[in-house]
């Protein structure tokens, strides 16, 4: 809001020129202006004035975010912005049902173009629509780059600058949805408020750049657009080349190509623009045809004598010029080199000299781009009209949007000066009465006294140039219809003659002798509203007279009336102004020309505007609004206040901004306050609902939980139950085949049996352990049994080396001798068999060489007894093929010889006593016995006694 901006003012100013303390400074007007234009805050109230700074930059301001922003917003809520104003305008129209204008005005470069464009696209997009409604929408848009190709043209102050004023209505359907059904191919109502239609008036076209620029200025856009960006086959169809430089009326200003402007590219979006807005193929053909016609008319020449009869050089040109136009060559060149008298009822055909044929040929060139330009407004007119039978001006609305020149000064001022700044002196008649009694309505609705505003009355001004017979219009229409030698001096006398003594008027005759200084003697002098304007004479007879046609000599007449047919226009409606200034004539952002902005500020009569809206009140809010804002600073109405407000009025009036200042001021020490506290407040309230929150949810939380927990025990004990049943129901059908009734139980039985088989599975071929199955699997268990010990068995065989299953053999071997015949032999078992039992340095070497080659299998000490005696010798035992004597290592032993003789069937093994041949065919016999140790001795009945302990694994 525009008071929330008030703590910044120090930094960016105020966003209202009204709350200026020093309302009459200009000094402080401009500084204004700069802290904000330095803000990027381009524009700024006066009121409800718009005063818009043009930044010579793109700012992120335009889009459709902010246009919503400003959509349906009152107008000081939010910060300034064409928008505001554009939306004002809307709303009330749409509420008061009144129609409504915006006047935009400003020097050239200052940025009038693109605050009309920025209005028209804030209502296209803004606005209802439809599929009939968007059409009429994009014409409206693309209006603006026709007729900007056409109607301007680059200047020493803007390359884009307007070179004729345009009044711009949009017609608003405001008819119930209910009455007249909308033609829509999808059914739809008619959108209330959505904009149907519009029509263009055009002011004032600058004709005479069609054929003059100044240094450094270019013609009109479309000129170049065309010669830059035609198709070949169209620049050949036409007459043209591709070179700007080669025609007479694009060279005079010196610059035919802008490094800021692309031809190219704008004659796409003109070309398309004409199509959107409905011109067929012949139609623009005719439009460029004429087009061309200027250019050629342009390269005519003439030649002769210059006081004699002149006649033209170039017939090509004429060629070109008939086939364009449709004419006769022949009679068209005789219109440009002849004039047409009528002497006594006779017509007669004087011939020009090279001058004067110039002149007509300008001026057929400059009525033919004029004309030209009011057919193609006249043409978007037509396209822009709402046709709809059931139509009429009761059920729309209408926004007028006015775009023309400002005030202008130049070192040089000329007729089209003239006329523009007359339009401006009428423009701000109009302001200020309107301004003056939209204060006077307001201050009497409020129950306030007005008083009287003094301000200046421009309507002497505008009597001096428009008042019949005696104005200054009045009398050049006379001088130019005059018979004789009228000229621009003869003009210049008469004025001196008829207004010489009006106070507002001054000429070099008229003028004290510092004055004649700087006066011209060509020159008269009006001070306007906005300051002194010093005016040249040549050429207004001229420019007053149309030359093709003797009875229209009256141009500014013509303007004058088209301006009070405009006055009338914007009585009618409820104005909105928008003021564009221009920050410097260089077009550069950021750069500030205070001397440049003051003189704009002058003219465009801001401070006078300013000293009219401060002449009362500089603040006024309705109370609601103000109630809202500053109730906190009154214990009465903070927190709430259950009153009424005052009654009879609706707004709080503050005469002084200080007052405002120090209200808003005040706020601002509240707000820390205020902010402590509710800070607390919110604190706690928010900590008291978080707890809320969280015991709440720790509540539900819990009673989840917990019916969770119990749904789960209930749900555990209904399976523990069915199981217990299940298993009770099995045990008791167990011996009965398989059934409903045993199936869980069986499974079961034989799942825990598998899974106890799974945990106790034998782990080596030694290991015996076998689980004992259920009868259901006795015969699956023994299966398994045997699965297992052949896995294991083929696993344990898989890993045995050569050496091992060598030694596993011999094994095989002993066992099959004394297995169940020797009672020591299990305890022999886990020992392991060597290969010998002596080492090659053991045995006798005489023995070795009686062995000769002969391989040794075996060899071991042993202890021989003889037969006679059984006397004890050490002997060794060599296995060959020979029998041995075995004491120690008997299984051993044994089981080498076995294998070695091939033999294992032939060992007598005897656990008693073993009888052996002694010499002479006797006997003798050994004797084995069991004891505590090993001792061998001869019995007494003569047997060889053998006692051995019963463990010993011999």
């Amino acid at each position: 809001m525009m008071e929330s901006a008030l703590t910044a003012r120090d930094r960016v100013g105020v966003q209202d020129f009204v709350l200026l303390e020093n309302h009459t400074s200009e000094v402080a007007f401009i500084e204004n202006l700069r802290k904000r234009f330095k803000e990027n805050l381009i524009y700024t109230y006066i009121g409800s004035v718009l005063v818009s700074v043009n930044p010579y930059k793109e700012l992120e301001i335009y889009t459709k975010q902010h246009m919503e922003r400003y959509r349906g917003v009152n107008f000081y809520e939010v910060s300034p912005h064409i928008y505001a104003v554009a939306d004002n305008a809307y709303r009330s129209m749409r509420t008061e049902r009144r129609d409504q204008c915006i006047l935009i005005s400003g020097e050239s470069g200052a940025g009038k173009t693109e605050a009309s464009k920025k209005v028209l696209q804030y209502y296209a997009v803004t606005c209802p629509a439809s599929e009939h409604v968007q059409t009429v929408k994009d014409r409206l848009l693309q209006s603006n780059p026709v007729l900007e190709a056409f109607g301007n043209a680059k200047t020493l102050r803007n390359d884009n600058s307007s070179r004729f004023g345009k009044y711009m209505d949009i017609q608003f359907d405001f008819r119930k949805p209910g009455i007249i059904p909308f033609a829509s191919p999808f059914g739809c109502p008619r959108w209330q408020g959505a904009p149907v239609g519009g029509h263009i008036i055009n002011y004032l076209l600058e004709k005479s750049r069609v054929v003059h620029q100044s240094h450094g200025e270019r013609n009109f856009h479309i000129f170049y657009q065309l010669i830059e960006g035609g198709e070949e086959d169209l620049l050949r169809r036409l007459g043209l080349e591709r070179n700007a430089q080669q025609y007479q009326f694009l060279v005079k200003g010196n610059c035919p190509k802008v490094s800021s402007i692309n031809d190219r590219n704008d004659w796409k979006i003109v070309r398309k623009a004409l199509s959107v807005i409905g011109f067929t193929d012949d139609d623009v053909e005719e439009l460029l045809n004429i087009i061309a016609s200027v250019l050629h008319l342009g390269n005519v020449q003439y030649g002769g004598e210059d006081s004699g009869t002149s006649y033209i050089t170039t017939e090509t040109q004429i060629k070109y010029l008939a086939r364009l136009l449709g004419v006769d060559g022949t009679v068209l060149k005789e219109a440009l080199t002849h004039k047409k008298i009528i002497a006594k009822g006779e017509e007669l055909m004087s011939p020009l000299n090279q001058e004067q044929a110039a002149s007509a040929r300008d001026a057929l060139s400059k009525a033919i781009y004029g004309r030209t330009f009011t057919w193609l407004v006249n043409k978007i007119n037509d396209s822009l009209a709402f046709k709809d039978d059931s139509f009429n001006s009761k059920n729309a609305s209408v926004i007028g949007l006015l775009d023309i020149y400002g005030f202008e000064v130049f070192q040089n001022n000329s007729f089209e000066q003239f006329c523009i700044n007359y339009c401006n002196e009428k423009l701000q008649q109009l302001f200020i009465e309107l301004t003056l009694k939209s204060e006077q309505e307001e201050y009497e609705a409020e129950g306030i006294t007005w008083e009287p505003v003094q301000y200046f009355n421009n309507k002497i001004i505008c009597d001096l140039v428009e008042e019949k017979f005696k104005g200054i219009i009045s009398i050049l229409d006379e001088e130019c219809l005059r018979p004789g030698d009228a000229s621009d001096i003869t003009f210049l006398e008469k004025l001196e003659d008829t207004v010489g003594g009006h106070a507002h008027f001054l000429t070099h005759k008229l003028a004290d002798g510092k004055t004649r200084k700087v006066m011209g003697r060509e020159e008269f002098r009006l001070i306007h509203y906005a300051g002194e304007v010093n005016y040249n004479v040549n050429g207004f007879l001229d420019k007053n007279n149309d030359l093709l046609f003797r009875n229209l000599k009256e141009a500014a007449t013509q303007f004058k009336n088209s301006l009070a047919k405009l006055m009338e226009i914007l009585m009618s409606k409820e104005p909105s102004y928008v003021r564009c200034i221009k920050p410097n004539d260089a077009k550069q952002a950021g750069r500030f020309d205070e001397v440049l902005i003051r003189h704009q500020v002058k003219y465009l009569g801001l401070m006078e505007n300013l000293r009219v809206r401060r002449a009362g009140f500089a603040y006024r809010r309705r109370y609601e609004t103000f109630l809202q804002r500053y109730k906190s600073l009154c214990p009465d109405t903070w927190p709430n206040w259950d009153g009424r407000l005052v009654d009879g009025v609706t707004k709080i009036f503050i005469r002084f901004p200080k007052t405002l200042f120090a209200t808003e001021d005040a706020l601002e020490v509240r707000k820390h306050s205020l902010a402590t506290k509710l800070q607390s407040s919110w604190k706690g309230y928010s900590q008291k609902t978080k707890y809320r929150k969280m015991r709440q949810s720790a509540i539900k939380i819990q009673a989840w939980w917990r019916g969770i927990l119990a749904r789960r025990e209930a749900k555990r004990r209904r399976e523990a139950a069915n199981t217990i049943r299940r298993f009770i129901k099995g045990f008791i059908y167990r011996h009965q085949p398989r059934c409903p009734e045993n199936e869980y139980f069986l499974d079961y039985v034989r799942y825990s049996f598998l899974m106890k088989l799974h945990r106790s599975l034998p782990k080596t071929v030694l290991d015996k352990n076998w689980p004992t199955p259920p009868p259901a699997l006795i015969e699956a268990s023994e299966h398994l049994r045997k699965l297992c010990m052949q896995n294991m068995v083929w696993k344990y065989c898989k890993n045995i080396n050569p050496e091992w299953k060598h030694q596993l053999e011999q094994k095989m071997v002993a066992s099959e001798i004394f297995k169940d015949k020797k009672d020591n032999y299990p305890q022999s078992v886990p020992k392991l068999f060597v290969g010998t039992r002596l080492n090659g340095e053991d045995i006798n070497p005489k023995v070795l060489q009686a062995l000769g080659n002969e391989k040794m299998k075996y060899a071991v000490p042993v202890t021989k007894y003889d037969r006679k005696g059984y006397k004890a010798r050490n002997r060794q035992l060599l296995l060959m093929a020979s029998s041995a004597v075995i004491s120690e290592h008997v299984i051993e032993a044994l089981t080498k010889v076995a294998i070695c003789a091939d033999k294992m069937n032939s060992i007598n093994i005897n656990q008693g006593s073993i009888k052996f041949s002694v010499a002479q065919g006797k006997e003798g016999i050994i004797d084995f016995t069991s004891g505590s140790e090993l001792l061998i001795a001869k019995a007494k009945n003569g047997h060889l006694s053998v006692t051995a302990p019963r463990l010993n694994s011999r």
